[in-house]
């Protein structure tokens, strides 16, 4: 019988495990922690509330059918809201629904909006009139979208949102990494990024079908539903974290603290640090590239309040900020309206983001939170209750050249350890079907040379 040892149980390693399990492997899943990693829901103001990510993408297909294998399909909730705002030149703005990403595909909404200024807007309109020349190498986000759109639209649309989403710089991530629909965008070969950014819209899903979806009892009911399913399935869950993976006839030893597994496969399902320890020994190049990987810190701080604390209307999925509005929240979730069945007809329950590269979340994070939400959105009651969420390194930084460094990473192993995969969000995407995918990848990668997968 062939032994799979996944080492990390976020939702990457759990599905990891699950696809070996169903190849008819044996699993032991490595995990000294918490198993779900960031994908967790915790007691909140009398109820249920996540900590981290709070729905997963329903336009691509691995979150959807992953829930459905679980048997939660029928528990799937879409946001009751998807109107967002922007907090520009001092005042709450909405955001236009003509947007792929933050590019603009209706300058006069946008204009409307007042976001941007005249000046922007005249800016942002040259990208129709100047052909668009497609990258040769790999470029920030920010820098064609600076080049194209100008520097309103890119700090004050695009970097509040993609950079916002991944805890980081537009300046400093990689377009074809982080966004690959713009980077196909600006490789189309159409006259203008915008209009590219329209083709994509009108081949994409109609604008009226769920964007996100989310088990009614937040995202932990899906690392729940995993591991019960794991667990059904016989799979071991150790907790004993692996230090190593060294060469053992024909599979592999990983050393656990207090003793040694052998294993005919390995899958590492870890932040990229930890992978690079684990993987020293044994490929020390992989291990340089991995490590080389960096990370931004984050916190969630979520707050409940009385309806009557907030003196404006939520209608929206809550606002994004830009950094240059100078503020420690980066971003303000209404979750409540968001998410009608949580909180209640008298409470407001909010969930701000604070921190991003560069730019570690220190302090008296309550009191600065409260502090922006009473100049952005004039909250003026005082808590119910407040839970700060700090995760710290927790957001893998996809600089110029990552999907290069992925490959060098991929060919590595499969030179030195071809049944030993690493998989995950420092990898090939951050969000939850990403991850789902990954994982499936992996357990098929390493089974794959021993017939199994």
């Amino acid at each position: 019988m062939t032994h799979v040892v996944v080492i990390g149980g976020g939702i990457t390693g759990l599905v990891a495990a699950r696809e070996a399990s169903e190849a008819g492997a044996t699993v032991t899943l490595l995990e000294p922690g918490r198993l779900g990693g960031k994908v967790q829901t915790s007691a909140f103001d009398n109820g249920m509330l996540d900590e981290a990510a709070d729905a997963f993408l329903a336009r691509v297909p691995e979150g959807i059918e992953l829930c459905e294998q679980l048997g939660l399909a029928g528990q799937l909730v879409a946001p009751a809201e998807r109107r967002a705002h922007v907090f520009s030149h001092g005042a709450l703005r909405r955001l236009p629904e003509a947007h792929l990403l933050g590019v603009p595909t209706d300058l006069d909404e946008l204009a409307a909006s007042g976001i941007v200024s005249a000046e922007g807007i005249t800016a942002a309109r040259r990208d129709l009139e100047e052909p668009l020349v497609a990258p040769t190498t790999d470029v920030t986000i920010g820098s064609l979208m600076r080049q194209r759109l100008g520097h309103e639209v890119a700090e004050r649309l695009v970097d509040p949102l993609v950079g916002g989403i991944n805890a980081g710089n537009s300046d400093a991530l990689s377009l074809a990494a982080t966004v690959p629909q713009l980077d196909a965008a600006a490789r189309s070969g159409a006259a203008s990024l915008i209009e590219a950014c329209r083709a994509q819209q009108a081949a994409g899903p109609n604008r009226s079908d769920p964007v996100f979806f989310a088990p009614r009892d937040g995202m932990g009911a899906l690392t729940a539903a995993l591991v019960a399913d794991l667990s059904r399935r016989g799979v071991t869950l150790n907790t004993s974290p692996a230090r190593s993976i060294e060469p053992c006839g024909l599979g592999w030893r990983v050393q656990v603290e207090g003793g040694f597994l052998d294993a005919d496969a390995v899958v590492v399902a870890t932040p990229a640090p930890i992978a690079a320890a684990i993987l020293r020994a044994g490929a020390a190049r992989v291990a340089t590239l991995l490590a080389a990987i960096p990370y931004a810190s984050v916190a969630m701080v979520s707050i409940a309040v009385d309806r009557e604390g907030i003196d404006r209307e939520l209608n929206g999925s809550g606002f994004l900020v830009p950094q240059r509005e100078g503020l420690t929240v980066t971003a303000c979730s209404w979750t409540s309206a968001k998410w009608p069945h949580l909180g209640g007809d008298a409470t407001v329950w909010l969930r701000a983001s604070v921190g991003r590269d560069g730019a570690i979340p220190t302090g008296q994070l309550e009191t600065q939170v409260l502090a922006d939400l009473g100049h952005t959105m004039a909250l003026r009651g005082r808590p119910r209750e407040v839970r700060v969420s700090e995760w710290p390194a927790s957001f893998p930084q996809y600089r110029v050249g990552h999907l290069a460094r992925v490959e060098a990473i991929d060919a590595g192993l499969a030179a030195t350890m071809p049944t030993v995969a690493v998989a995950g969000a420092a990898l090939r995407g951050l969000g939850v079907p990403a991850c789902i995918r990954q994982g499936r990848a992996a357990a098929q990668r390493v089974l794959a040379p021993l017939g199994t997968a």
